[in-house]
């Protein structure tokens, strides 16, 4: 069997949507796999490298995909996705034979201690939709709905809480940014959730849908528009520049056929409300059941 984009996407719907692995034909080849899979899923991360696992795993970190192999894991990478985490390489079967696996497991996103304390049932809400409720009720008790968000609007970092949303563990991709040369050339200064962001995540989309720019871009028909993001779906995540502050611009998404919805909060705390809240106009919480991060850039340790 040769190994493609298909092959994986059979294998892993085989594997069901809870916890699971499989050893695959000594055949296939780990690295075609890992590749395959970092097409799909972004840059891995490290679990375990020959036969040494890295001592920072925990739950966060997908420590549940090494769980079916004890000690016989030889090399494991994982990918958070969604609510799933996701991981292959090789490991020794019972009878020691070291062999390609895949494995999935259930990943959940970390929350903070304001969100983890709501009760189950306190908003009288039941399902789904009542668990996501009540996760927003927890943030919106600690916050005004719709504070400014400098990325420390009303006492909230939102830069950080969407560190937190996404369950993201790595250091900064991007912390030497030159963010004055940019500026200059840009000809304004930009929001610092924005550079935050940029700096912490680098090059990648929330969701595997919303790509964070890199250099925000001039709206091509509408001057006064700067463009820090964008979708699939054609959608344009910009910043009205009016006023002296930028970490004051307002946010204003342009949809693939021109219409503008206006928001009055900043870049980070827009991305947390659109990852976290299912009734958000642009919500991408109905799609996947845990917020994620899918990094582009390729992972320099792929052998």
């Amino acid at each position: 069997m040769e190994l493609t984009h298909v092959t994986v996407r059979d294998l892993l719907a085989r594997l069901g949507p809870g916890n699971g692995h499989v050893y695959l034909p000594h055949e296939f080849d780990p690295q075609v796999l890992t590749k395959l899979l970092a097409d799909a899923y972004g840059t891995p991360r490290t679990l375990v490298l020959d036969g040494f696992t890295d001592p920072t795993v925990d739950e966060s970190r997908g420590a549940a995909l090494l769980a079916p192999f004890g000690d016989r894991a030889v090399k494991i990478r994982a990918w958070a996705y969604g609510n799933r985490w996701i991981g292959t390489g090789t490991a020794r079967n019972e009878e020691g034979t070291e062999l390609p696996v895949l494995v999935v497991a259930g990943r959940e996103v970390p929350v903070s201690p304001q969100v983890a304390s709501v009760e189950d049932g306190e908003d009288g809400e039941d399902g789904e939709d009542g668990d996501w409720l009540r996760r927003l009720a927890a943030v919106h008790r600690e916050v005004p709905a719709l504070t400014r968000a400098s990325g420390t609007g009303g006492g909230v970092d939102w830069s950080r809480r969407l560190v937190e949303i996404t369950g993201w563990t790595r250091p900064a991709r991007r912390p030497d940014v030159d963010w004055a040369e940019m500026e200059s050339r840009l000809g304004t200064a930009l929001p610092g959730d924005y550079k935050r962001m940029v700096e912490t995540f680098g090059e990648g989309a929330f969701d595997g849908e919303m790509q964070l720019l890199q250099e925000p871009w001039t709206h091509p028909r509408e001057e006064g528009l700067l463009t820090w993001a964008g979708s699939d779906q054609e959608e344009a995540y910009c910043w009205r520049t009016v006023g002296g502050d930028p970490d004051r611009w307002p946010v204003v998404v342009r949809s693939s056929d021109g219409l503008d919805t206006h928001f009055d909060c900043g870049a980070a705390e827009l991305v947390c409300r659109v990852l976290l809240d299912p009734h958000h106009p642009y919500t991408l919480a109905r799609y996947y059941g845990t917020p994620w991060f899918m990094p582009f850039m390729p992972c320099p340790d792929l052998p």
